[in-house]
């Protein structure tokens, strides 16, 4: 087999948190090197599928392009834009709607999360928000896509889309297969370690941002929720600790069981410190360097637009193929 094409997206909105950074950010990083090509994108078009402002939509997305730029994304080694600048994006998403079942889009567990939480309008692009998502992988013939385990069902469900073409209107889109990290796939809460670390709805104290300083970072994690015992160990009544294990194997490299070996003897206040040094070592380098760049939005403009600029080369392909496959516009 050749190298893969990977392709991925992020949100913009909220502030990037440890559980971004691991899931889903690294894996950018370390996708690049073994992309043909790797495409990541910031997804904005996802983002107003529920209320948002458009100014701090705005300012979220230069965020949001810093840090990937901070982290060790280089568009000189991948394809990295801006969702909304691509318009065979939206368009690939009505052709796909035709071989998309709506049973299927009911039973997306993200879209009765997110639903549920939606006070005044749950909007129909929510609903369509996993399409969307399709549109975005099939339009660069994606064939891995990193992502965290929550998104599982969504890439299954673009296989089945792609799927469901190819068989009505003949072999034109690839079927996808998802990458999710062994360690490290879903970070949870610090506070509830039930559920997974993220911008809406938490408390402060249970997220740890890719921006926080040393201070709070050891704050948040010298405060995370364990339990009565004493034990590190990966245990079903221990999420706390098990949560607290995969961090510090993620950002030392090693594996969780090389941990739970180290800390065998020590106590819960030991075991928090090193977790807390390690990760205020892990995000330092991001911090510092997001600083320098997220000043100059100009030139993160310029390089979203030269991203796209290479994304629609490759999109515009595909969306032509889909069209005539459907007998849509002039023929070729």
């Amino acid at each position: 087999m050749g190298a893969p094409i990977i392709f991925s997206g992020i949100q913009p909105t909220g502030r990037k948190h440890l559980g971004n950074y691991i899931g889903a950010i690294r894996q950018y990083v370390e996708g690049q090197e073994r992309g043909a090509p790797a495409i990541f994108c910031i997804v904005d078009l996802h983002a107003i599928s529920v209320a948002c402002e458009p100014a701090e939509l705005r300012e979220r997305l230069y965020d949001t392009m810093a840090i990937l730029l901070a982290a060790g994304l280089d568009p000189e080694r991948c394809i990295l834009f801006r969702q909304s600048d691509v318009h065979e994006h939206t368009e690939l998403t009505w052709l796909l709607s035709a071989v998309t079942a709506h049973g299927d889009l009911n039973r997306m567990h993200q879209f009765k999360e997110k639903s549920a939480e939606q006070r005044q309008l749950v909007s129909a692009a929510l609903f369509f928000y996993p399409v969307l998502q399709a549109a975005d992988v099939l339009a660069h013939r994606a064939t891995e896509v990193p992502v965290g385990e929550d998104q599982r069902q969504h890439i299954e469900l673009i296989r089945e889309i792609a799927r469901r073409f190819n068989e009505r209107f003949g072999e034109t889109l690839v079927e996808p297969e998802h990458r999710i990290p062994a360690v490290g796939a879903r970070i949870m809460d610090l506070q509830e370690p039930e559920r997974k670390m993220s911008t809406t709805g938490a408390a402060e104290a249970g997220t740890v941002y890719v921006l926080d300083g040393p201070a709070a970072i050891h704050k948040k994690l010298g405060g995370a929720v364990t339990d009565s015992g004493r034990e590190v160990v990966r245990a079903p009544d221990k999420p706390g600790v098990a949560n607290l294990i995969e961090i510090l194997a993620v950002a030392r490299g090693v594996d969780p069981t090389e941990v739970e070996v180290e800390f065998a003897a020590a106590g819960y206040g030991d075991f928090k410190q090193a977790v807390a040094e390690a990760v205020v070592e892990l995000l330092a380098p991001v911090r510092e360097r997001y600083a320098e760049l997220r000043p100059d939005e100009a030139a993160l403009e310029a390089t979203l637009a030269a991203g796209a600029e290479k994304a629609r080369t490759i999109a515009s392909r595909t969306l032509a193929e889909v069209r005539d496959r459907m007998g849509i516009g002039a023929p070729r």
